[in-house]
């Protein structure tokens, strides 16, 4: 018997996606932002990720199917870990919509006790319910778990009579209601599977005579130091070239648009030696050449970032790695350390190119910090890519000029630029009322602007930026770039590609949403996309 079966990540059917947020309205702020990230070819919408798919089958030939969610999903590696250390039996699929006849096999075996899925991506409840739908199809016997950020977050937000609607909604059996809940998930699991009352398990909703109970709220705490991944309970050629790590929880800064400090908990970072004993273990799977850190601040403090720099270059892993990058905890030192221990890629969240916003936005960068380290960066061979967020309460005609400005003068290498996303779990939700914000999520209005302006703006970067590439969203992530180097597409290929990829977009825009690609876009497409070792 397998006490607990987790499933992954579920990119759900792209087509799909679209036709839903579509049917919000083709003025709306979510159709607007979705229409920035995909090809129309034969009819059928096509992401960035899809487009190399498409082309790369060529000559009657089914080649592999590329992917942005092509490693082992973290959420499965760290959550089957705890459980196995706490002496449960575990099984996993990693990928929902590549495994379906892997999870159907497994679940109709019928020695499954419980399944566990796990939200860590989703912004709605679409995906979960295609997973349940799927499981009820094949089991009934196992119980259903979710849990995870998508359920927390819900929980905040929703009336208790709300949330118990969501949970008939989805279909499970119980649902984990906490900000970790790795304790809980085993504490369910146990219950069940000694058939004791789930009535004495905190952090969870579970149907009882029909409704749901909630059980009380407790502070939940798993240090990273006690509960490593274990690597040697996943086949590396399951874990393949590309690992994710995580060595701090939380986030030390108090951006007005992020609530995820306030949900994570205070900060928590681990020593030097556990990173290393993390990363010794990495290098033993034997052939990983890229290391994804997911750490929201990896290199705060930077005295712990350049030590751990240090101790990277002393052991000679070989393999790259990309993070997240503070623009203001940076330093010419830093810089030089990134270069040598093998780092190919940053992620900067500079967010506005004008330092009223980001004062506004209670970011601790400023514009000059841009201005110093993308040219150290990129002197460096390190490639950049810069997210900015348009239309914060604030925001105008000339900050978004002075944001433009910025990237036009530092040209990174990447940007994207996104609307507002009015979040009632940020901190400037709390200000709503003194700032004169009416609204929500993407339709919105404050005494500077409002949503649909702010659409238009971002549709007028993607057509006007020159000085850097846009990056596209869904299915494309700055992490695609150096996954799809270690496939064989160098980087100035992959840069003719992207170009050539938002130039289709360009003409849809300038077309209208329901217009195809037309024969010269799409053999262009065809020509930038194909991956030569494929």
């Amino acid at each position: 018997m397998t006490d607990c079966l987790l499933i992954g990540h579920n990119e759900g059917n792209f087509a799909d996606q679209v036709a839903f947020v579509r049917s919000m309205g083709c003025e709306s702020g979510a159709w607007r932002d979705l229409n920035l990230a995909f090809a129309d070819i034969d009819g059928t919408p096509h992401h960035c990720m899809d487009v190399i798919n498409r082309f790369n089958n060529r000559d009657g030939v089914t080649r592999r199917k590329y992917s942005n969610m092509d490693f082992l999903w973290p959420a499965v590696s760290y959550l089957a870990s705890f459980l196995v250390k706490r002496g449960l039996t575990v099984d996993y699929v990693n990928l929902f919509q590549d495994e379906k006849t892997s999870l159907a096999d497994k679940l109709q075996r019928n020695d499954v006790l419980t399944v566990a899925v796990t939200t860590t991506l989703y912004v709605g409840p679409w995906w979960i319910e295609e997973i349940v739908s799927f499981v009820r199809q094949h089991t009934r016997k196992a119980r259903l778990i979710i849990g995870g950020p998508y359920i927390h977050n819900q929980s905040v937000l929703m009336t208790p009579e709300q949330l118990s609607d969501l949970f008939e909604q989805l279909g499970a059996d119980v649902y984990v209601i906490s900000q970790e809940g790795e304790q809980a998930l085993v504490n369910v699991v146990d219950a069940l599977k000694h058939r004791k009352p789930l009535h004495f398990v905190n952090n969870i909703a579970f149907r009882h005579k029909g409704r749901f109970v909630c059980t009380p709220a407790m502070v939940e705490s798993n240090s990273l130091a006690d509960n490593p991944v274990d690597y040697q309970m996943f086949p590396p050629e399951q874990i393949g070239q590309f690992v994710t790590v995580r060595t701090a929880k939380s986030c030390p800064f108090g951006c007005a648009f992020c609530g995820f400090p306030q949900r994570a908990g205070k900060y928590t970072y681990e020593p030097v030696d556990l990173v290393e004993r993390e990363l010794d273990a990495v290098g033993r799977i034997g052939g990983i050449t890229t290391l994804t850190f997911i750490d929201d601040t990896f290199n705060v403090p930077m005295k712990r970032f350049k030590e751990i720099l240090r101790m990277m270059i002393r052991n000679e892993y070989g393999f790259k790695w990309n993070s997240f990058l503070r623009a203001d905890h940076v330093d010419d030192e830093c810089i030089d350390l990134m270069r040598d221990s093998g780092c190919e890629g940053v992620f900067l969240g500079m967010e506005s190119g004008s330092g009223r916003m980001l004062k506004l936005m209670n970011k601790t960068s400023r514009p000059e910090h841009y201005r110093r380290i993308i040219p150290l960066l990129r002197r460096a061979g390190i490639v950049t890519h810069c997210n900015l967020i348009v239309g914060f309460p604030g925001e105008t005609d000339e900050s978004v000029r002075e944001t433009i400005d910025l990237i036009e003068d530092v040209q990174p290498d990447l940007y994207r630029a996104q609307l507002w996303y009015c979040d009632p779990t940020t901190p400037v939700w709390t200000r709503r009322e003194e700032l004169g914000i009416t609204g929500s999520a993407f339709s919105w209005r404050h005494p500077t602007m409002d949503s649909t302006t702010a659409a238009t703006i971002v549709e007028s970067m993607f057509r006007e930026v020159r000085g850097a590439l846009w990056l596209p969203q869904q299915g494309f992530e700055l992490w695609s770039v150096f996954y799809l180097q270690r496939q064989g597409m160098s980087l100035t290929q992959l840069k003719t590609y992207l170009r050539s990829f938002n130039a289709a977009v360009e003409r849809k825009l300038r077309a209208g949403t329901e217009t195809k690609a037309d024969v010269d876009t799409v053999r262009t497409l065809a020509e930038s996309s194909r991956i030569l070792a494929a």
